[in-house]
């Protein structure tokens, strides 16, 4: 009676309800973290996958060969790509993450691609000289399904730097330089790449990460270092390579790139990647070197 004369100087406490904010989408950083340092070869279980195989880590990705079939985790991409297409995964995903296809090369390669809430993508291939793509296709998915169990379970493996590695080394400083203003363009300027190891400015791009595959062609000095230069299409490529400090048995690799906008490449475009090479060559540390 009281509280109804006083017209509201009494109040009634209600419990407030618990807020269920369901599950949190899974962006790239919270499933890998520094994107610099992932190992990407924790995220391919190889006696499930591809037994027998010998497995690579790079510094943006994995590659895995068995005989005539290699399979490639990684790199990341957030650019858009035309080939992508929605895929019906059979597997668990976890929540805002979307497992799609690429249609891209499809007679020789399966591609899939393992796209995180943020937009950011995990791409994942087999390739062989096989005909046979559903058999590809099958690899792919075990590798998508490696990946997401590595992810989910915090198994992300990270990679160490030692002292004078390149994976140390920030390749924008390198390319930030008047002396590669001829080889990409004045104007430009220098763009990091989602992991850190590499860097466009302009035409001119610099990558640095762990051989793979022997060099081809005749080796060159240039900048005190052997290099090898090569014409791929519309890009003049210049690789120089150095014992991988922590990885015995494997070279580090920094490639340096020139593309031709106007068509195809040829001695020009060449001799302003000759020119970006000798200018960046010299200022990458070497082991065993102060």
């Amino acid at each position: 009676m009281l509280c109804a004369l006083l017209a509201g100087g009494c109040a009634t406490t209600h419990a407030v309800p618990e807020q269920n904010s369901g599950p949190t989408p899974l962006t790239a950083s919270d499933a890998l973290g520094d994107f610099g340092s992932v190992d990407y070869c924790s995220l391919l279980d190889v006696p499930q996958v591809a037994p027998g195989a010998i497995a690579v880590p790079t510094y943006e990705s994995c590659r895995a060969e068995a005989g005539p079939r290699t399979i490639l985790v990684g790199p990341l991409a957030f650019d858009s790509d035309p080939n992508i297409r929605p895929y019906a995964y059979l597997g668990p995903v976890p929540d805002g993450v979307a497992i799609q296809q690429s249609m891209f090369n499809d007679r020789s390669a399966c591609t899939r691609a393992i796209t995180f809430a943020d937009g950011t993508r995990l791409d994942l291939s087999v390739t062989d000289d096989a005909g046979d793509q559903a058999a590809r296709c099958g690899v792919a998915d075990a590798a998508v399904g490696s990946a997401l169990a590595a992810i989910t379970a915090r198994k992300v493996g990270r990679l160490t730097f030692p002292d004078r590695s390149w994976g140390r080394v920030a390749p924008c400083v390198l390319l930030d330089n008047h002396d590669l203003d001829a080889a990409a363009g004045p104007a430009s300027q220098p763009t990091i790449g989602l992991s850190g190891h590499s860097c466009i400015r302009g035409k001119a791009s610099l990558k640095l990460t762990v051989e793979t595959t022997e060099p081809a062609g005749p080796a060159e000095t240039l900048g005190g270092r052997e290099a090898r230069v090569r014409l791929a299409g519309a890009f003049c490529l210049i690789d120089t390579t150095q014992p991988a400090p922590g990885l015995p048995g494997h070279r580090e690799l920094a490639e340096i790139s020139v593309v031709e906008t106007a068509g195809t490449a040829g001695d020009g475009t060449c001799a302003l990647a000759r020119t970006a090479a000798t200018s960046i060559f010299p200022r990458l540390p070497t082991p065993g070197k102060p």
